[in-house]
Order: C-alpha cells, then sequence, then structure tokens
C-alpha cells in the first residue's frame, strides 16, 4: 500500500513524488518512457523554475549537462525590439534551455534518490475505483504481467492526453481555442547564445541554445497554414527566418547544420480541468496548458507540483480533510496562473490587442520598464503587478515625455 501513485516521471510527476517522499511517505512513480526519454517541448526553463531546481538540490546537475547560459533576451513585434533581461531573481541571474532527455532524467533520478519507487517502461492499464473513489491502478512494465497497485492517492501527471484525467471524467472548465502550430529543430554552427522572441505578420521564430552546441529554431504559423506549410516543411521554415529575422536566416542557410529533423507541434486548446477528486488529482499538463509560446510550461509544472506535495501532505498526515486540501491547491494555482494564461493566451495570436500593442512600443523605448517586462516573464513580478493601471500609466507616460 502506497501513500501516493504518481503517473507520469516528467517535469510535474518526478518533482511531485520527490517531495512527498522526502516527507516520509510512501510513493511510486510510473512511466510509460524509459529514461533518458525525449519529448516535445520548448526546453524554456525561467529563474522561477531554476529556483525549484536550486532548492531541490538538481540545478547543478542541469548546469553540468553543459547547457549554456542564457543572459539576454529579444522579444520583438514587427518592428519593435524589446531587449534587455530581468534582475536576479530569488538569487538567479541567467536562464537555461536544457534538452528533456537530459533534465527529466535528472528530475527521475531525484524522486528516486528521495526515496520514491519508480518504474519506466510501466503503463498503466485501469484505475481502480471503489464506491466512486480511486484507490489504485492496475498495469505492467513492458512484456511483464499485470498487477494492482493501491495508494490513498492517485496523482495523473501524465500529460495533455491523460489517462488519468480520461478516466476520472475530468471536466474541463476554461477553454481558450488553439491559434497556431510549431514546428522545431536543431542546428549546429551558428553564433546565437541569446534568447530570441520574434513576431511577424501572422509567424513567429524563437531561437535560443540547448544542449551540445546546438541551438533550438522553433517557428510558429496560424492553424490555418499548417496544410500547405508541412507540405514543404523545410523551405517554408527558411521563409519564416527570411521574414523575421533575414541576418539570422542568412546565417542559418551559410554556417548552420541541422542536426535532426522537424519537429512538429499541433497542441490543444489552452484549458484548465478539474484537477481534485475523491481518491485522485492532476498536475501539470494534465490539469492546466497553455500555449507553448511564452515557455511557461516546465517552470509551472515545477511551482504547481510543489504547491500540490504541500496539499497532498495535508491531507496524507492529517493535518486538514484531504478534499479541502486538493480544493486549496486547485483555487491556489488558478489564481496564481491567471495573468500567465490571459498574456499567454492574448500574446499567442500573434496580433497584439490596441493595449498591448502601445505598451510593447514604450518598453521598446524604455530600458527600465523593459526589465520588468522580463521580470514578469521571469517569475519575478505577476502579470497582475506589471499590468496595473498605474504602472502602465507611468510606462505611456515616460515613453510620451521622452
Amino acid at each position: 500500500m502506497y501513500d501516493a501513485i504518481v503517473v507520469g516521471a516528467r517535469c510535474a510527476g518526478s518533482p511531485v513524488g520527490m517531495l512527498l517522499a522526502r516527507q516520509g511517505h510512501r510513493v511510486l512513480v510510473v512511466d510509460r518512457a524509459t529514461f533518458p526519454s525525449d519529448t516535445i517541448s520548448t526546453h524554456y526553463i525561467q529563474q522561477r523554475g531554476l529556483a525549484r531546481l536550486r532548492d531541490w538540490g538538481l540545478l547543478d546537475q542541469v548546469i553540468a549537462t553543459g547547457v549554456p547560459p542564457i543572459g539576454h533576451m529579444t522579444v520583438s513585434y514587427h518592428d519593435i525590439v524589446i531587449s534587455g533581461f530581468a534582475e536576479p531573481i530569488n538569487g538567479i541571474d541567467v536562464t537555461y534551455a536544457p534538452r528533456r532527455t537530459e533534465l527529466d532524467t535528472i528530475l527521475v533520478e531525484g524522486a528516486r534518490a528521495a526515496g520514491a519507487e519508480v518504474r519506466e517502461n510501466y503503463t498503466v492499464r485501469e484505475l481502480i475505483i471503489e464506491d466512486g473513489v480511486v484507490v489504485g491502478i492496475r498495469g505492467a512494465v513492458a512484456g511483464g504481467e499485470v498487477t494492482e497497485e493501491r495508494a490513498r492517492i492517485v496523482i495523473g501527471a501524465d500529460g495533455t492526453n491523460s489517462f488519468v484525467a480520461d478516466a476520472v471524467g475530468a471536466e474541463t472548465y476554461t477553454k481558450v481555442g488553439a491559434e497556431c502550430f510549431v514546428y522545431y529543430t536543431y542546428y549546429s554552427g551558428l553564433s546565437h547564445t541569446e534568447f530570441h522572441s520574434r513576431i511577424g505578420a501572422g509567424q513567429q521564430i524563437g531561437i535560443w541554445p540547448t544542449n551540445d552546441d546546438r541551438t533550438l529554431v522553433a517557428v510558429m504559423r496560424k492553424l490555418d497554414a499548417y496544410p500547405d506549410f508541412r507540405g514543404d516543411v523545410e523551405n517554408n521554415f527558411l521563409s519564416i527566418a527570411r521574414d523575421i529575422v533575414p541576418e539570422f536566416a542568412e546565417e542559418l542557410v551559410s554556417k548552420g547544420k541541422r542536426e535532426d529533423r522537424f519537429y512538429p507541434m499541433r497542441y490543444p486548446d489552452n484549458y484548465r480541468r478539474q484537477s481534485f477528486g475523491e481518491g485522485w488529482a492532476l498536475v501539470g499538463d494534465a490539469a492546466y496548458h497553455k500555449d507553448p509560446l511564452t515557455g511557461l510550461g516546465i517552470s509551472d509544472a515545477f511551482d504547481y507540483a510543489a504547491l500540490l506535495a504541500e496539499r497532498v501532505h495535508e491531507g496524507l498526515t492529517g493535518e486538514r480533510p484531504m478534499t479541502e486540501a486538493l480544493a486549496d491547491y486547485q483555487r491556489e494555482r488558478d489564481e496564481k496562473s491567471q495573468s500567465g494564461f490571459e498574456f499567454t493566451c492574448s500574446i499567442s495570436t500573434l496580433e497584439l490587442t490596441p493595449q498591448l500593442l502601445a505598451v510593447f512600443r514604450a518598453l521598446g523605448s524604455n530600458e527600465e520598464y523593459a526589465k520588468d517586462f522580463f521580470a514578469m516573464i521571469g517569475g519575478g513580478m505577476t502579470g497582475e503587478e506589471f499590468f496595473a493601471p498605474e504602472r502602465i500609466a507611468k510606462l505611456l507616460g515616460a515613453t510620451a515625455s521622452a
């Protein structure tokens, strides 16, 4: 009998399993993958996410993989360019974008080191539900015999197509339609060591360094262009680079060497699902998902895995009723993620509202306020704080009088 079973061992599952195990709970973490294992991802971890890794004792391992630090960011919208970086956030003055083969393995091993039992190459076939309460799982390691494992709570950390969410009938209560699709790949031979997110007319390109002297290059277009785009991915990919950052496109062609295939991301709608019930909870993309344009997914997974672990601990120890603790988890997650969710849904249309356009224009000519913008992106300031009416009024007024 386990205290908790966690289904899914990546950016949300391994941390919640690790944190519960560190608090003395008996934890089983299962995943269909065998690690190291890759997965579709933006790779990017903001300062707040790195602070989590540091506090968990895992950041040095990530840095040791050789992933280069990022200390400067450029965000643009047509002719508006916002350039700079946030002041240190929780003592973190750079960001990183590690390959998931590296990051997820470190997280899995962190869960193991904490005392959690981790079963890789394991598929959950069924949730055990008795009198409306989830009490365990049935599943097997590939080629092995199906076994039954029971726990006081089963946590689904198994992504957007969550088996656990489907099995319990978790309802979606917030949904904003997806606007775009992404293709990305990796190049060697490029000089870019900074973070770029550049938006043009109905399209975007992202550029940032990752492990093994590779640069991740991603392009985004509106969904209606998907059928034509996939008919000639490479030329369409380069066309977006030429349209938005022609100097980079030239380097891509003359010096770059593509080292991998093109990875498509035709992701689901932005949503929030009911994330708890009798004997179960959801975390990570299983619970809450948004467009990858702002790259908040990994850091959010860390933050809300930590929050869920705190609330589950309260329920397991009898400090408060489990259902009450889990309801607080969902409420607090929704409150803390609201500004990031709204900003992501707005900017991922690749068309700024008049108000946001005015803000971007002002930021492009105001270095100090640009630092605040990057602080919001990095997690040192909430969206509510950054977009507070008095702050925006000062920004727009300072720009008008300059």
